[in-house]
């Protein structure tokens, strides 16, 4: 059984009244929409954490909650500490779920979940510690069905897919003093008349956060809590732009910032769907933290952009960015696997078109990687400390690292002691390994695209090559990891765009030169769903 999968996205019937126009200037009138982010995504999981929810001054909180079978509503305009109460349940429950692979990042963890999909099997993504395919708990949801699909996938030849089991003897309780009085807050709802909320899960003041909006604490899928804020896509910009892009960015740098981060907002509110709301506040979605790093700078440039998404043939742009990619940027499938962009393909990350030529140069070609590694003028990023890079690893780190990152993925290569040889056997045009194999004691095992990054943790991008060190001695000692930029280098480079503004070129021509064939337009009807 094939499955096509198509995102419903529900923000679409909120700009049905709108038009689909090219986007000239700032749309003033475009209606916004509430979206909700996970801003606490993991509280529960130990009796010593800590929640302090906190009015503004001259403000009040208002809380609804369930405390047993009763409804409540308390309102306080003191801070309101929450905390973890382990409650014994009577008999011990099992908890189990079909783990088919782990992976990195989402984008990894969809493809995987699409390719399931297309053989029959209904399966959820899930974000436990690292992105996760389950098959999905309310189709396989007994004992026996579960095994008997770990049996049909293993013969199949999915050797890392496995029972994740628990078995449960307490579950958490949220509870809190309000008033003097303490009460158990199941999903608790938080608001407040100047409709603001400080946030603290560290216990000290300073790191505070204050959002807009109103707050949700709810259940998740793994047996703890999420702090969910809902808030209007132009505020949450409002707590992404600066975070991202930084406050003293140029102008038509920032400007693409925030085109960027409402189009990845948009495309993306799908992610969390097994825990109940859309986005995450971390660099597995956008880094949010709320209003802390407002700036007039930061909040002009999205009152500039108001509305403005990027397209390509009126599709949402799968708008990936990242910090720096060391000269060149990537394929969507030099990273991920799933089908290419057309507007997210490899240029050289230069203001001009002299710097290095990949048609002639095919930088998947081993020799002329590393001298394009060599050259460190002329691009974009060339002034940032990451745009090159050389970082050295033992093989005893390199060896731990390794066995960590095979035991998480449940591989049979886990048990290995020794490494014997490292080599990079294919790279991207872009540069990017696409596969290295490691040779060890017990066979020779490969990585395959962005797993590399989560293989080691010397290099912090694809774009490098190994170089075996000896320090002197006649066996080896490790390797140096030589190369360039931070992050998975696809589409626009936040440093690079900088670079561009501070030339003079606007955020339209920016976007354009690292999203070819696309478009700024308006918010509206005309934009069609993702397949």
């Amino acid at each position: 059984m094939k499955i096509i999968w198509r995102i419903s996205y529900t923000v679409l019937t909120t700009f049905c009244l709108l038009g689909l126009t090219g986007a000239s200037g700032p749309a003033s009138n475009t209606k916004d929409v509430e979206i909700r982010i996970g801003i606490v995504q993991r509280f529960g999981d130990n009796s010593t954490e800590q929640l302090e929810l906190e009015p503004t001054k001259g403000d009040r909180l208002r809380l609804k909650f369930q405390d047993g079978n009763r409804q409540e509503t308390v309102v306080t305009t003191k801070p309101v500490k929450l905390e973890v109460l382990m409650q014994a349940i009577p008999v011990a429950v099992v908890n189990e779920r079909v783990v088919l692979g782990t992976y990195r990042t989402y984008e990894t963890a969809e493809d995987s979940a699409k390719h399931w999909r297309e053989k029959g099997i209904e399966v959820e993504i899930a974000q436990p510690e690292r992105w996760q395919v389950w098959a999905k708990r309310d189709v396989y949801n007994t004992p026996l069905l579960r095994r008997l699909l770990l049996s049909t996938v293993e013969s199949a030849g999915g050797k890392t897919a496995f029972v994740d089991s628990q078995v449960l003897q307490s579950v958490p309780r949220v509870t809190g003093q309000l008033n003097g009085k303490r009460y158990n807050l199941d999903n608790l709802e938080i608001s407040s008349d100047k409709n603001l909320v400080r946030v603290n899960e560290t216990k000290k003041p300073e790191k505070a956060h204050l959002y807009a909006g109103q707050m949700k604490l709810q259940p998740n899928a793994y047996g703890s809590y999420t702090l969910v804020n809902k808030v209007p896509l132009e505020t949450y910009l409002r707590g992404v732009v600066p975070y991202e892009i930084g406050a003293s960015a140029p102008t038509a740098a920032m400007e693409a910032q925030a085109v960027l981060a409402r189009t990845y907002a948009l495309r993306n509110l799908h992610r969390f769907a097994i825990d109940g709301y859309q986005l995450c506040a971390d660099t597995h979605c956008q880094v949010y933290y709320g209003l802390n790093g407002v700036t007039p700078n930061t909040d002009r440039a999205i009152a500039t952009t108001r509305g403005m998404v990027l397209t390509y043939k009126n599709d949402l742009v799968d708008a990936l960015y990242s910090s720096t990619t060391g000269g060149v940027t990537a394929s969507f499938s030099d990273v991920w696997n799933g089908d290419d962009r057309p507007y997210l393909q490899p240029i050289i990350d230069a203001p001009s078109d002299n710097v290095w030529n990949l048609s002639g140069q095919n930088l998947a070609d081993e020799n002329q990687f590393q001298r394009f590694i060599s050259i460190k003028q002329g691009f974009n990023e060339s002034q940032k400390d990451l745009f090159r890079w050389r970082k050295e690893s033992s093989l005893k780190d390199i060896t731990k690292d390794l066995q960590k990152f095979l035991k998480v993925k449940n591989s049979p290569y886990a048990k290995f002691k020794t490494i014997r040889d490292m080599k990079v056997v294919e790279r991207s045009k872009s540069g990017r390994i696409l596969k290295l194999d490691v040779k060890t004691e017990i066979g020779t095992f490969s990585l395959h695209k962005d797993e590399v990054r989560s293989a080691f943790a010397a290099p912090v991008s694809t774009l490098f090559y190994l170089k075996p060190l000896n320090k002197g001695e006649s066996e080896l000692w490790g390797y140096a990891f030589v190369g360039g930029g931070l992050g998975h280098g696809v589409g626009l480079s936040q440093v690079g765009a900088m670079n561009l503004a501070q030339l003079g070129w606007e955020n339209q021509k920016i976007l354009q030169f690292y999203y070819p064939g696309t478009q700024i337009q308006i918010l509206g009807n005309g934009i069609s769903e993702r397949n």
